[in-house]
């Protein structure tokens, strides 16, 4: 599919869409709760469906009920050899070893450039937790036999925590009390925060000392019946915020202030760069910089660390291109393991919309206040890089048309569809 995204000034009100690292986890923890769960607010992107289809092949049920699953399950109980993650980097690490609590041997296996990402991990840990697994050199398709027995291990959490998340569900979900999962060097700890503020919505206990050691603590049985509500995702809103920034003023709804996902930390850059912000208790007012008197004036050049919040990459990359000066942007280690390499496929993209950026060892020096040129640029399959693309061309000094668009649909379905509503003038072919 092609999108062109027209340069275009917006206004209006967006609710920001349903997270998918909440809705995946939700998912992951009705699978394991034994009994019924409704999941309000539910997210609808690719991940998300890949998830509703995984825990329904390890043994749940689904009901979908208005704005609402409701979701039944006795427990991981496969009902055949085979599991598809999808394109998801969060499934088939969190579900590969929550899949391993059965004595089932199972096939996993994942599509597009999950076929292509490093799964090293479970060759590594597997054999001290009892379980059977055949890879081909660590990369997929994944062929595994449990149950995983709870041991003390250690961990690197250097390269994703999303690894952990699925060994902290696993354990928790097994009832140790005994087993301590010891961690060196954590990224991305705000995802834990989350996976943890999942678990303990369900009512299994976790606690860790400074993410170095977590703990597994007994519990009240939990309730038959659990209601949890998504929250709104900021990786998504985090493009919608950007756009207000430089295209706005607009209002967006439907996010945690005190929430737990890393990409929150996309207000601090947005002020950084003198972004106009009013916040109140439901939605977020941001709009271009304005000086003193009140009229638009250039957003600043910032600094800003995503060694813990990685897919703010592009987004801030969008939001750095109309900064005069230059930005720059810490944890590009950090970016070569997503659906594309992300730090060369946004220097790339960006080079064709007239943005200068260098990549230097860690460091992303984006060239900002050039101008955005009309231009035809490539998604690379790749999410977060149509979104970027399609918010840089907002600001453009003509039409920027992304091809293979449709990527937007791993995490952020009405993606195009949101800045039409916002006043955007969107042709998809």
């Amino acid at each position: 599919m092609l999108a062109t995204v027209h340069p275009h000034k917006l206004k209006g009100e967006q609710v920001a869409p349903a997270s998918k690292s909440s809705m995946q986890r939700a998912c992951a923890a009705a699978l394991l709760h034994h009994g019924t769960t409704r999941i309000l607010n539910p997210g609808h992107s690719n991940d998300d469906l890949a998830a509703l289809d995984v825990i329904q092949k390890l043994g749940a049920k689904v009901q979908v009920e208005n704005n609402a699953l409701l979701i039944t399950s006795n427990g991981v109980d496969p009902i055949g050899p085979n599991m598809n993650c999808g394109e998801s980097g969060l499934g088939i690490r969190m579900f590969t070893p929550i899949a391993a609590l059965s004595d089932h041997t199972i096939t996993i296996e994942g599509m597009g450039s999950l076929v292509k990402r490093p799964m090293h991990f479970f060759d590594t840990i597997f054999p001290d937790l009892g379980i059977e697994i055949q890879s081909q050199k660590g990369y997929l398709p994944i062929k595994i036999k449990g149950p995983l027995k709870p041991a003390n291990i250690t961990v690197d959490g250097s390269l994703s925590s999303q690894f952990l998340t699925g060994l902290l569900m696993a354990y928790a979900a097994s009832g140790t009390t005994d087993a301590v999962i010891h961690v060196q060097d954590l990224k991305s700890k705000p995802y834990i925060d989350l996976t943890l503020s999942v678990l303990n919505a369900f009512g299994w206990k976790v606690q860790h000392h400074h993410y170095e050691r977590f703990e597994f603590l007994s519990h009240p049985a939990l309730p038959a019946h659990i209601a949890y509500t998504v929250e709104g995702d900021w990786s998504g809103a985090a493009f919608l915020l950007v756009a207000g920034a430089i295209a706005g003023p607009i209002t967006v709804k439907g996010l945690q202030l005190d929430s737990t996902q890393a990409d929150k930390a996309v207000m601090q850059a947005l002020k950084d760069a003198g972004a106009s912000i009013t916040i109140k208790e439901d939605s977020i007012l941001i709009g271009p910089s304005m000086d003193v008197d009140g009229h638009p004036s250039h957003l600043s050049p910032f600094e800003f660390d995503a060694t813990d919040c990685p897919d703010l990459f592009p987004p801030l990359v969008a939001l750095a291109a109309q900064c005069n000066g230059i930005t720059i942007i810490q944890g590009v280690r950090r970016l070569a393991h997503k659906e594309s390499d992300r730090g060369l496929t946004l220097q790339t993209e960006f080079a064709k919309l007239g943005i200068r950026i260098e990549l230097e060892d860690d460091r992303m020096l984006v060239y900002g206040g050039t101008g955005i040129h009309a231009a035809e640029v490539f998604s690379q399959h790749d999410h977060r890089i149509a979104m970027a693309c399609g918010v840089a061309a907002l600001c453009a000094d003509g039409p920027v048309t992304i091809s293979d668009a449709e990527a937007v649909n791993k995490s952020y379905t009405d993606f195009y569809g949101h800045l039409q509503h916002l006043g955007a003038k969107v042709d998809l072919d």
